[in-house]
């Protein structure tokens, strides 16, 4: 295979995938046929509300959902080869040393009882086979790689700052060598000064390190800092998809417009920012047709009855129906 064709060739393919939880005897359907591919280097973006579907897309991923999950459809490629997914023991071998998770809330990922030199060096020792004098090197490396002196190794969680302990997860991100980094709101509850110094510390990364990026987070802002591409999504499924220019100048569904419009703007002269009425749909009693017909402002007919396929448009993608004019050639299947 030459060059030129490996970097067209997908790292990473989401193709169809769907993932039900099981909550109380109710099957809620958190994503529905999600497809996507990422390409080595590419840094792409999760964008939605709470309950979009987007954390659980990236454990899906990962391999890491949670107990009372269920891959209900679809299936992820890596390198052309599907991924076992639904199967822990089976991921194991993959998980970290390929793909690889910054968790929000560091101080509740990291081991209180632990000193951040060890917890970065296990991951090398168990998954590279390192003694415990190279992981230790190692570490020391990836602390001055992410900003800390190594010699704050020897410091326990508590003893860090907030952007310090999210610093610490990321250096365990890269602990061993993957080609994907999944970052599930590395910034929540950061000041926004810190926040821009791990955003820019993830851009630097990843240029340094030929990083793949999927960044998931509500706040589109942190999307236009540090992706190349943003997907907007609701209810369990992508509404649209294209690069992070082309959705902040010319968005094309109503739900990514709204978005974009309740970011406060100070450059653009107003003085009130626009809410997205009404709220995030119950998975539960999903609504019937578009899921976001009930709030959206220019709904109309078919709107409640029809679910609308994610259509191409231009170099993106996008499922309403104000766009299903378009040729059934352009048109993308999603599974529903």
């Amino acid at each position: 295979m030459t060059s030129s064709s490996q970097d067209k060739t997908p790292l990473l393919e989401i193709d169809r995938l769907s993932v039900d939880y099981g909550l109380k005897g109710v099957s809620l359907r958190a994503i529905d046929g999600v497809s996507f591919a990422l390409r080595a280097g590419e840094a792409v973006g999760l964008v939605g509300e709470s309950g979009s579907g987007k954390t659980t897309t990236a454990m899906a991923i990962a391999g890491l959902l949670s107990p009372n999950a269920r891959v209900s459809g679809g299936q992820v490629r890596y390198r052309g080869n599907r991924l076992p997914i639904d199967d822990d023991a089976a991921m194991r071998p993959h998980r970290w040393s390929e793909t690889s998770v910054v968790f929000q809330g560091a101080m509740n990922a990291l081991n209180p009882v632990h000193r951040i030199i060890k917890q970065i060096a296990e991951p090398c020792m168990l998954k590279l086979g390192m003694s415990r004098g190279e992981a230790t090197k190692r570490g020391s490396e990836l602390l001055q790689l992410v900003g800390i002196p190594a010699d704050r190794g020897s410091a326990y969680p508590h003893e860090l700052s907030g952007g310090m302990r999210q610093r610490v997860m990321i250096a365990m991100a890269l602990a061993c060598r993957p080609s994907i980094i999944i970052g599930d709101e590395p910034t929540t509850a950061l000041d926004v000064i810190t926040q821009a110094q791990i955003l820019n510390l993830l851009g630097d990364l990843r240029s340094q390190l030929s990083l793949a990026l999927i960044l998931i987070t509500h706040d589109l802002s942190v999307v236009a800092k540090c992706c190349d591409r943003v997907m907007i999504m609701y209810a369990g499924r992508i509404v649209e998809d294209g690069t992070v220019a082309e959705i902040f100048a010319q968005p094309k569904h109503p739900y990514t417009r709204q978005l974009i419009e309740s970011i406060p703007n100070p450059a653009s002269g107003k003085k009130m920012i626009r809410p997205i009425p009404g709220d995030p749909p119950n998975l539960v009693n999903r609504p019937s047709g578009c899921a976001f017909h009930p709030r959206c402002p220019s709904v109309m007919g078919g709107c409640a009855t029809e679910v609308p396929s994610l259509n191409k448009f231009g170099r993106g993608r996008v499922a309403c129906h104000l766009h299903r004019s378009l040729t059934q050639e352009d048109k993308v299947a999603v599974h529903a």
